[in-house]
């Protein structure tokens, strides 16, 4: 399709091995060394390096599987450092925001973008995607690839083949891609890698003979529709060019907010729990706030390890109504212990507990009470927005509520996290 010609074009900017580079920017000497990034508690592998994933390591697999082959090719392994992450990650959609303000933050290392208005200020879509990528790798350090196409899924596609063949040199443009050759990629693509395509849909695709991204470009939409619902449908008219998935440039409320962990050691004493569940309490109320939401109620679970077969198991959890819908931390802490106590069993040994908020509601169209005291709401109000404020510019747990403790020692364990290199002065590399 001529350039001239496209009413809209998508960019899907995606960091490569996003955790593992967040670790590489500050670290150098990791370029080119097989690594891994563990799940909480150091359980298992989330992120792998170009090189681990060549020695045929899987993710998911756990770390003390790992453990032989990491010594005989030395793998390196780090504990998920996620303050880094998100930092890094907001760093680098600053940096987009810079080129256009019509954007989607997928997950925490995509993002879409609508680039059509920015090509006359570039030669081709490619050198738009490239200045992109140079522009990141500059300002951040990490690496991306971009991929560009008429719609979002085959903005999707051509970063998968960024990626995966290096003749792109990390920036892949399907529209201008004469359609001899995007249909020959196609027939070379297998159909789970479709965006939205799971594990299981691509085994029942491949039952009638859909093996490829081309065969589902080719397959009649209407009867995959019958056969995969609404969805699929508008993924075959995405891969024909047809936009049906418009940018989400707003991210919507979330209609629940869980806030939970493993702990790094088995507990039992009612006083660890209830350091972590107002631990839990305090994020998720943070969360609340972010959004601009209340909460009407709070689940507050615990349980035992389902592993431990030859010990005694507990999981209990328990329903908390609020009175008045709040995002206050303390009143939300206040509530989440009195539920704990009630659910608490002792003699056992627990490994999570944690808080679910729900009957989330926007906080400005919440419906007043007859009874309620403005000026104490106005108060609450403003003493969360400067703990909020105070603790975005020091650190997320530099005022917290007596409840959550001190030691903690119940915290999950990161025996091999890297330091907060951007959100903490004492954790700042040092050049000598």
């Amino acid at each position: 399709m001529k350039q001239a010609s496209l009413t809209q074009l998508f960019a899907l900017v995606d960091v490569n091995n996003f955790y593992v580079s967040c670790e590489r920017v500050f670290q150098p000497k990791l370029e080119g060394m097989p690594m891994v990034v563990l799940s909480n508690n150091d359980g298992c592998a989330v992120a792998r390096s170009a090189e681990v994933k060549a020695l045929g390591i899987k993710t998911g697999t756990p770390w003390f599987q790992m453990e032989e082959i990491a010594k005989k090719h030395g793998i390196q392994a780090y504990s998920s450092n996620y303050t880094l992450y998100g930092d890094m990650s907001n760093r680098v959609v600053q940096v987009l925001r810079a080129f256009t303000p019509n954007l989607e933050v997928y997950s925490i290392d995509e993002s879409f973008l609508r680039i059509e208005t920015l090509l006359k200020s570039y030669s081709s879509p490619s050198d738009l995607g490239q200045t992109i990528k140079e522009k990141i790798k500059a300002t951040t350090g990490l690496p991306v690839c971009v991929g560009m196409g008429e719609s979002k899924t085959l903005a999707k596609l051509a970063n998968y083949l960024a990626k995966k063949h290096p003749q792109f040199s990390g920036v892949c443009d399907i529209s201008t891609m004469p359609k001899e050759e995007l249909y020959q990629w196609m027939a070379e693509t297998p159909v789970g890698e479709v965006w939205g395509v799971g594990r299981q849909i691509a085994k029942r695709l491949q039952a009638i003979k859909i093996q490829t991204v081309f065969d589902l470009l080719q397959a009649s939409p209407q009867l995959i529709c019958q056969q995969f619902g609404v969805v699929m449908e508008r993924l075959c008219y995405e891969l024909r060019g047809v936009s049906c998935l418009p940018l989400e440039e707003v991210t919507p409320a979330k209609q629940q907010i869980v806030s939970s962990r493993s702990f790094g050691q088995l507990v039992t004493s009612l006083a660890a729990l209830t350091e972590s569940v107002a631990t839990h309490t305090a994020r998720g109320a943070e969360k609340l706030r972010g959004q601009h939401s209340v909460t009407g109620a709070l689940t507050i679970f615990i349980q035992t390890n389902p592993f431990k077969q030859n010990e005694p198991q507990h999981h209990q959890s328990i329903l908390v109504p609020l009175s008045d819908p709040t995002d206050n931390t303390l009143t939300l802490t206040t509530a989440a212990i009195a539920g704990l106590k009630k659910i608490y069993q002792s003699g056992f040994r627990y490994k999570k507990a944690g808080v679910i908020f729900s009957l989330l509601a926007d906080k400005p169209t919440v419906q007043q009470s007859l009874f309620d005291d403005i000026e104490v709401k106005g108060k609450s109000a403003g003493l969360m927005k400067a703990l909020d404020s105070i603790n975005s510019r020091f650190g997320n747990t530099v005022i917290r509520s007596a409840a959550t403790g001190t030691a903690q020692a119940w915290q999950m364990r990161s025996d091999k996290r890297s330091p907060n290199y951007t959100t903490r002065w004492d954790e700042l590399p040092v050049a000598r």
